[in-house]
């Protein structure tokens, strides 16, 4: 059902004239006229009757392939090859035959449609990579699907959820006219609440866009009160006369409507839709200043394009400027989908795919070629219209995987990894070789690395836990970091400390461990100080420490004998915390007793702090 909101009404630039005869011609007007439903019905006609013209075959293989009957479409191609064929033929058999699965059937088709058509970029693509189907399988799994209840017998596809209400295109209503291209009615706009518990309310067709013409899918902005959505030209009477067919061709336009009062109204076409070329498939980027869609219009490089256009803020566009050759080929893209932060998904059978349409993404921000999402996302089969709302965390992709157009959604699968960098802090030099132990919430060890060249490691996780990651290096003192993984990489910068402690033959002289006013907890800095004591200590098991603790002397004296004792054992607990035996060490408070600036109550600040201190003595 999507081809009508690709084209309309596509150009068939490989019909095939030369074997037309009386005996084909009621035939061949049903397909020259897009029915193709009844225009197959009158081959296989034919074919009982025993014409086993190559044509009718060649012709078949078309009308099923337009239909997306990809089953059919092969079986009658196959019987098409028993004659020379155009290269366009040879390259819709393979496409088929891809659908299906049949990949090195494919493959030799394609060989055969290169060697024909050498210079076409579909055979260039093909040549550069023929075993592309082992890059695709090895592409990381990011979503789960699944098929959602608000699906109908007949085609729906194009979802897209703003706020709690999830709109889409469906071909549900049986009282809309049939369309001859698929046998089914024409489309309508739908909308369903999208529930907290993750259900859905029976969908409703949104009456006020919808005609008796093709309508959807739609795009919002942000507010909610501006829509964006394809329907035909018709509505305008833009459409182009085959006087010789008495037929008219119409075009898929793209309309602009308000919400006032909590109905959609003030619908009017914008101005570079055309009765020669179509517009449609819409999406609005956050600011409502620019529209992202899909044309054939005049500079496309393939079938359907994409293409942006600036919204004014007088409500004017400017001139759509097609995306380039980055997005666009010599195939079809189409069904844009542009993120908050600028990631455009879009879906093509012109890049290198499973079969069919597959969704692709890349950032607009930086200069890269577009991604193949890969499995499940993507199949053998046609699969576009990829939508996302980061708000509730769910995608919604349209596929014809089960032989209908149908909705899915797309929840991430969280995958996390944390990069642990480590370096010397002084020199930021990268520390090669240093021990990363993982550990769980408990302290239970998961995992132990040891950093590359660079200094990284780096760790899968499950998604929202909380870790904890210890860093060895000899000559460095040891640290701990915390962190909790979410969705994607978390990068630690793990600075080590160097060890630069002077061990005389009294003392361990390291850089002051300084003391808040009136505390006796460990400070940051001062963890950082005694964690290189206790390396010393850890290489060297005879030494025996005796600390002692010093205040300033704001204070009473017995105030200040009882901070420092209490200071002494902090400083103590910490060490003994780390591994050390307490049979090792012991402190002792001086208080105010011993300053090591002799300057009364006439200290500055700065004296103060530096009679807070704690000095580490030798004594085994």
């Amino acid at each position: 059902m999507k081809k009508n909101t690709i084209l309309l009404f596509f150009a068939l630039a490989s019909f095939s004239l030369c074997a037309q005869n009386k005996e084909t011609k009621n035939a061949d007007k049903l397909f020259e006229s897009y029915d193709y439903v009844e225009a197959a019905k009158d081959y296989i006609a034919l074919v009982e009757k025993g014409n086993s013209d190559t044509y009718l075959s060649k012709q078949l293989g078309d009308s099923y392939y337009f239909m997306q009957e990809t089953i059919e479409s092969e079986k009658w191609y196959a019987k098409a090859m028993a004659s020379q064929q155009d290269a366009e033929t040879y390259y819709r058999y393979a496409q088929m035959l891809k659908s299906n699965g049949k990949y090195a059937e494919s493959n030799a088709q394609m060989k055969a449609f290169s060697k024909i058509a050498p210079n076409d970029q579909r055979a260039v693509t093909f040549s550069e990579n023929p075993n592309y189907l082992t890059d695709l399988n090895a592409i990381e799994n990011r979503f789960n699907l699944n098929r959602i209840s608000i699906n109908s017998e007949r085609s729906d596809f194009g979802a897209v959820l703003y706020g709690d209400t999830l709109y889409f295109a469906s071909a549900r209503n049986e009282s809309n006219k049939i369309y001859g291209w698929n046998n089914e009615p024409y489309l309508d706009i739908y909308q369903s609440t999208y529930n907290a518990d993750g259900s859905y309310s029976d969908a409703i067709p949104v009456d006020e866009l919808n005609t008796r013409f093709h309508e959807g899918p739609v795009t919002l902005t942000k507010d909610g009160t501006i829509i964006y959505f394809s329907s035909e030209s018709f509505k305008d009477k833009l459409f182009e006369k085959d006087k010789t067919h008495k037929l008219k061709f119409g075009q898929v336009n793209l309309y602009k409507a308000v919400k006032e009062n909590g109905k959609w109204s003030n619908i009017i076409p914008l101005p570079f839709n055309s009765k020669s070329y179509s517009t449609g498939n819409p999406s609005i980027d956050k600011d409502g200043k620019v529209l992202y869609f899909a044309s054939n219009m005049p500079g496309s490089i393939g079938g359907t394009d994409i293409w942006k256009v600036t919204v004014n803020t007088d409500g004017t566009f400017g001139v759509p400027e097609n995306l380039g050759t980055k997005i666009n080929t010599v195939g079809d893209e189409n069904f844009p989908y542009i993120t908050d932060d600028s990631i455009l998904y879009f879906s093509s059978n012109g890049l290198t795919g499973f079969g069919g349409f597959d969704v692709f993404s890349v950032d607009l921000n930086r200069d890269l070629d577009p991604n193949n999402l890969g499995n499940p996302v993507n199949t053998e089969k046609d699969d576009f219209a990829f939508t996302f709302n980061p708000d509730k965390n769910i995608g919604f992709v349209s596929s014809n995987r089960s032989g209908k157009d149908h909705i899915y959604s797309a929840t991430p699968i969280c995958k996390a990894q944390i990069s642990v960098v480590v370096k010397n802090a002084k020199t930021a030099v990268f520390l090669a070789n240093s021990k990363v132990v993982l550990l769980d919430a408990n302290n239970t060890i998961i995992d132990t690395q040891m950093t590359n060249n660079s200094g990284e490691v780096v760790y899968n996780v499950e998604c929202k836990k909380p870790y904890k990651l210890e860093v060895f290096q000899d000559g460095f003192v040891t640290k701990s970091f915390s962190a909790t993984s979410e969705q994607g990489k978390i990068y630690i910068d793990a600075k080590l400390e160097p060890i630069d402690v002077i061990v005389t033959e009294t003392e361990i002289l390291l850089n002051p461990i300084y003391f808040h006013s009136n505390k006796s907890e460990i400070t940051d800095r001062g963890a950082v100080e005694l964690d290189k004591l206790v390396y010393v200590m850890s290489q060297n098991d005879a030494i025996k420490i005796h600390v002692k603790a010093h205040t300033d002397s704001r204070g009473t004296d017995d105030y200040n004998l009882d901070l420092s004792e209490r200071r002494a054992q902090s400083t103590v607990a910490y060490i003994i915390s780390k591994g050390i035996n307490s049979n090792r060490i012991l402190g002792t408070g001086y208080g105010e007793s011993l300053p090591k600036i002799d300057c009364q109550d006439k200290c500055t600040e700065l004296e103060f702090a530096l009679n807070r201190r704690s000095e580490f003595m030798i004594v085994k």
